[in-house]
C-alpha cells in the first residue's frame, strides 16, 4: 500500500469544525475521509512506529525518515499538530490557531536555524511582524513594542512615565553589552550579578522594584506570563523586563501555527513515510519485555522493528503496559509530576479586524495585545486554583490576532481573536461544571475585551468557539489537566527519552526541554534513536538531499 497522502491528513482539517462543534463528542466524532480509512496498512513493515502526531512527534519521524527508516505516524485525532494544528472551527476562511500562535522559541533550534530538513520548500514560511505587542489600558495608556526598535517602543513608555522610558532604554543598553561578553564576564559583571539577584526574585516584586508606573509594571507581569509560571512565583524576577524579550520578535508561520506540522507531515511523506489519523492508541505492544509496537483503539496492531517513540503524556502511557516493565526511577518520576496552571482558549470571528485608541491619536492595530490592570491581580491565579474559585475580573489575558498582519487566515475585511490565559481546572464541584458555566465566563471575559478596542462590539460578532481547561484535555489528552505544555516543568522533572522498556522512547513536552513550540524534545529523541541504531544526528543531516522530490 502507497503511503497515505498529503491530502488525507488536510482534508481531515477541512472537516474538523464538525466535530469539534460538538467537542464533548469529539472523541467518538467519525471525521476521517473515505481514502484515510481505507488507508490502514496494519501488514507494512516500519521500522518505527511514532505514536502521536505533535509537533515534536513530527520532528522525530522526520529525522528517523531523513535516516532512510520506514517511519509511520498514528495520531488519534483528525488533524495532525497536537497542539501545533490550524484549523477553522468558527466559519469557513477563518484558520484559528487551536493552541500556539508564535513560534520564537523554535529558531534557536538547529532544525530552522541550520535549515537542517530545509522545511521552507515544504510550506513552512515565517512572517514577522512590525508591531509585535500591544498593551491598552482602560485610563486609556498604553505601550506598544516594535520589532527590534528600542526607541519607537521607549516613545510610547515615555506617554505613561518618562522615567519608566529612561530605565527602559538603559536595560536595553545593558543587555545588549552583555550579549558582547563571555558567558563568565558577563555573569561576573555589575548588570549581570543585578540581573541573575532580580531573576531570583518574584516577578511582582522585581517589576516593582525597576519601574515607576503601575501600567509598566502590569505590562511586564502580563507580558512575562506568556513565558510560563505566573510572576507571583519565585524565580520569575526577570519578567520585570519582558518587553525587552518581546522586541526580538514573535514571528507567525504564515496561513497559521500548523503550517509547522504540515510542513513536518510533508517531509515525512517524501521521505516515504506514512501518516494515518484517527488512529487512538490504547495499548503497547509487549514481547519478551521489548516494546514491537501499539494497539489502536479498534484493535489494529502497528508493529515496528527497531522501536516506538512515544508522544503519549506520560501519566497517560505508564497505563498502555505492565507497570513494572518501566522501573522504579521512570515511575517515582511520572508520580511527582504535577499539572501546571490550566489553559483556556476563546475563538471570536467578527466583521472587522480589532483596533485599539492610542492616548496620542489614532488607533494601532496588532498582532497580540496583553491585558491586566493591576500589577497585584497576577497573584489572583494560584489560590483561585487551589480553591476552585474563579475571580476573573483582571485575571491576565493574552489575546491573539495574527489575521491582523497575515491576510490569508481571513475572509477579507474581517477578523479573527483568541483570547487565551489560565484558569483553574479543578473547580468547585469537579471539573465538569466547566460545561454549565463556560459560555457564562467566555462572555465576561469578552465583554472586559471589547472595553479595550476602539471598533469592535458584541453586534459585529459572527461566531466564537470556546475552549475550557476541561475542553483542552478533551481536544487533546496530552494536555493533562488543561496543561498546555503537560506539566509544571520547573522542577526539571522530564520523563527521559528512553523509557525503560526496550525499544520505547519519548518525546514531546513531558521530556526536556519542555513545551512550546520548540520542536527541541523531537530532535533530542530523534537524536537518542539514532545514537542507538550507531548513527550520529548531525552525520544523518549531511548526507543531503535524498533525491525524493517535496510535494507541494
Amino acid at each position: 500500500m502507497p503511503p497515505i497522502v498529503r491530502r488525507d491528513f488536510l482534508k481531515a482539517a477541512a472537516v474538523l469544525p464538525a466535530a469539534l462543534a460538538g467537542l464533548m463528542d469529539v472523541a467518538s466524532a467519525d471525521t476521517t475521509p473515505t481514502s484515510a480509512k481505507q488507508a490502514k496498512a496494519p501488514s507494512e513493515s516500519f521500522d518505527y512506529v511514532i505514536a502521536g502526531a505533535g509537533h515534536n512527534g513530527l520532528v522525530c519521524a522526520a529525522y528517523l525518515a531523513k535516516a532512510g527508516f520506514r517511519v509511520l505516524v498514528l495520531e488519534g485525532d483528525a488533524v495532525i499538530g497536537g497542539g501545533c494544528k490550524t484549523t477553522e472551527p468558527l466559519l469557513p476562511g477563518f484558520k484559528e490557531d487551536l493552541c500556539s500562535s508564535v513560534h520564537g522559541v523554535i529558531l534557536n533550534n538547529p532544525l530552522i536555524r541550520d535549515h537542517e530538513l530545509d522545511l521552507a520548500q515544504y510550506g513552512y514560511e515565517l512572517l514577522y511582524p512590525d508591531v509585535v505587542l500591544h498593551y491598552p489600558f482602560l485610563d486609556g495608556a498604553s505601550f506598544t513594542v516594535f520589532r527590534n526598535d528600542v526607541e519607537r517602543t521607549a516613545a510610547t513608555i515615555e506617554q505613561v512615565s518618562k522615567k519608566d522610558a529612561q530605565t527602559f532604554r538603559r536595560a536595553a543598553a545593558a543587555r545588549a553589552g552583555l550579549a558582547t561578553m563571555s558567558a563568565e564576564a558577563a555573569a561576573n559583571s555589575r548588570d549581570g550579578i543585578y540581573l541573575r539577584r532580580l531573576s531570583e526574585m518574584t516577578g511582582f516584586a522585581a517589576s516593582q522594584t525597576v519601574w515607576e508606573s503601575p501600567q509598566m509594571r502590569a505590562a511586564a507581569l502580563s507580558g512575562g506570563r506568556f513565558f510560563g509560571p505566573m510572576g507571583s512565583d519565585y524565580g520569575t524576577g526577570k519578567q520585570a523586563f519582558s518587553m525587552l524579550d518581546h522586541l526580538k520578535g514573535r514571528p507567525i508561520p504564515k496561513g497559521g501555527s500548523g503550517m509547522l506540522s504540515v510542513a513536518l507531515g510533508r517531509f515525512i511523506e517524501a521521505h516515504d513515510g506514512v501518516i494515518l489519523t484517527d488512529r487512538p492508541i490504547t495499548r503497547l505492544v509487549i514481547e519478551n519485555a521489548a516494546c514491537k509496537g501499539v494497539e489502536c483503539a479498534d484493535g489494529t496492531q502497528y508493529r515496528a522493528s527497531k522501536g516506538v517513540v512515544s508522544s503519549i503524556h506520560v501519566k497517560h502511557l505508564i497505563n498502555m503496559a505492565p507497570q513494572e516493565l518501566f522501573g522504579d526511577g521512570v515511575l517515582d518520576g511520572v508520580n511527582l509530576m504535577q499539572p501546571e496552571l490550566a489553559m483556556f482558549q476563546f475563538h471570536f470571528a467578527f466583521s472587522e479586524e480589532p483596533e485599539y485608541a492610542l492616548a496620542s491619536g489614532g488607533t494601532v492595530a496588532s498582532v497580540e495585545a496583553s491585558l491586566m490592570e493591576d500589577p497585584a491581580s497576577i497573584f489572583s491565579l494560584s489560590p483561585d486554583d487551589a480553591h476552585g474559585e474563579l475571580n476573573i475580573a483582571d485575571y491576565p489575558l493574552q489575546v491573539c490576532h495574527p489575521s491582523v498582519f497575515d491576510k490569508t487566515r481571513v475572509p477579507e475585511g474581517q477578523g479573527l481573536l483568541k483570547i487565551e490565559g489560565c484558569m483553574p481546572y479543578n473547580l468547585k464541584g469537579g471539573p465538569q461544571r466547566w460545561d454549565e458555566i463556560k459560555d457564562q465566563v467566555a462572555d465576561a471575559v469578552l465583554t472586559r475585551y471589547l472595553r479595550y478596542t476602539s471598533n469592535l462590539s458584541k453586534d459585529k460578532l459572527l461566531a466564537k468557539f470556546l475552549l475550557s481547561p476541561l475542553d483542552i484535555e478533551r481536544m487533546n489528552p496530552s494536555m493533562w489537566r488543561g496543561s498546555a505544555h503537560h506539566f509544571d516543568n520547573r522542577g526539571g522533572n522530564f520523563a527521559p527519552c528512553r523509557m525503560g522498556i526496550l525499544g520505547l522512547y519519548q518525546t514531546g513536552a513531558c521530556t526536556a526541554p519542555g513545551g512550546s513550540i520548540s520542536g527541541l524534545p523531537g530532535r533530542n529523541t530523534a537524536q537518542v534513536v539514532l545514537q542507538d541504531q550507531g548513527l550520529d544526528l548531525k552525520e544523518v543531516v549531511a548526507r543531503g538531499a535524498s533525491g525524493r522530490r517535496a510535494t507541494t
